[in-house]
């Protein structure tokens, strides 16, 4: 069969009538000559390629090209890899196949998720390392930004949190231990869990839940809407210009805002002893400097640092990972939050176990 003119989406309406006659007699080896083809696009190429794909008799029909032309063979192929056959029928597994078949593919699921999440923290790692070895590449108007933004912004309701946490805390231990004759241990109870342990994970899951998902949605945006492959194209990475930034300004912010939470917890703390116990701000926090040792706000301290690396590394992981539809999108923000309360459980307890061994 010789091709002639033009072989395009404007042209091909008047050809499959053609074209269905022409196939009813086509036999295996037919040749398609496109030598005196004119202008020739991707739906002339699928039009040709869906008549000579099958014969009549239910055979697939190999075509031989026949001449010289710019585009032909490039098309052709373009179409033929382009042709999705009618799906499979979905196969569901009943009872234990269903079981083990589901268990197994959401272990596979989560040993992919963890490999490419510390796959992504070492090329943050040494991104960061670039960066402190050339200062100029650091982009200050962007770290102050998301400092302000998720940092700052954030303070008054980690200090609310924080200030009620502290709050029932000293309640319950008023109660219980105020029924063994030691009531006035509520200030060490108070001291001891807002600075070891409140205070931190409060901040980190409050951010986890707010700042996570801002992230992971910002920057899932901008994949959707291709910025992010603009950017690559006129040279900018996207892990100097998004993922940094965030990481260094969540460094900053996290240790300021525990701090705040640890303070806002004992106030909430002291207030409770103050009306139910009749112990005085100046006896409370007197009792503090004489009791509790200064180590442990350095234990709930050091946490902050660990727990933003980790919290801005899985948001902006995630952010990357967005498809491009919006369900992509809700499913990476509810994955990002999930992920970075997890490990910030994880951690504390971690944190905790290896403090306790080393009798911190």
């Amino acid at each position: 069969m010789a091709l002639r003119g033009d072989w395009t989406v404007d042209t091909i309406s008047g050809l499959e009538n053609g074209l269905a006659e022409v196939s009813e007699r086509l036999k295996a080896g037919a040749v398609v000559d496109v030598a005196d083809l004119g202008r020739f696009d991707v739906a002339g190429a699928y039009l040709i390629d869906r008549t000579f794909r099958e014969s009549p008799s239910g055979d697939k029909v190999r075509v031989a090209i026949r001449g010289e032309h710019a585009n032909a063979m490039r098309l052709l192929q373009a179409a033929r890899k382009a042709y999705a056959g009618p799906a499979a029928p979905p196969r569901f597994l009943h009872g234990w196949k269903g079981f083990l078949d589901l268990t197994g593919r959401a272990m596979v699921s989560i040993a992919d998720e963890i490999t490419e999440t510390v796959g992504f923290f070492g090329e943050t790692l040494v991104t960061i390392g670039r960066q402190i070895a050339n200062p100029r590449r650091i982009r200050p108007v962007s770290v102050v930004s998301v400092m302000e933004k998720a940092g700052l912004n954030a303070l008054p309701i980690v200090m609310l949190l924080s200030f009620f946490i502290g709050m029932v805390v000293a309640y319950l231990g008023a109660r219980i231990l105020g029924d063994f004759g030691a009531s006035v241990f509520t200030v060490e109870l108070v001291a001891f869990s807002m600075l070891r342990e409140f205070g931190v994970v409060i901040t980190a899951v409050i951010l986890a839940g707010r700042t996570n998902s801002a992230f992971t949605a910002e920057i899932g945006a901008m994949k959707m809407r291709q910025e992010i492959d603009a950017m690559r194209v006129i040279g900018i990475k996207p892990m100097d210009a998004l993922v940094v930034p965030r990481v260094i300004a969540m460094l900053i912010m996290t240790p300021i805002l525990t701090f705040a939470a640890m303070m806002a917890g004992m106030f909430g703390g002291l207030l409770v002893c103050w009306g139910e116990l009749g112990v005085s701000p100046a006896m409370f926090f007197a009792r503090i400097a004489e009791v509790v040792p200064a180590q442990h706000f350095w234990v709930g301290f050091v946490k902050a640092p660990a727990f933003a690396v980790v919290l801005a590394v899985i948001a902006c992981k995630q952010g990357l990972s967005v498809g491009g539809d919006v369900g992509s999108l809700g499913s990476r923000v509810t994955t990002s939050v999930v992920q970075g309360i997890f490990m910030v459980i994880l951690m504390d307890a971690l944190f905790a176990l290896w403090f306790l061994e080393m009798d911190w």
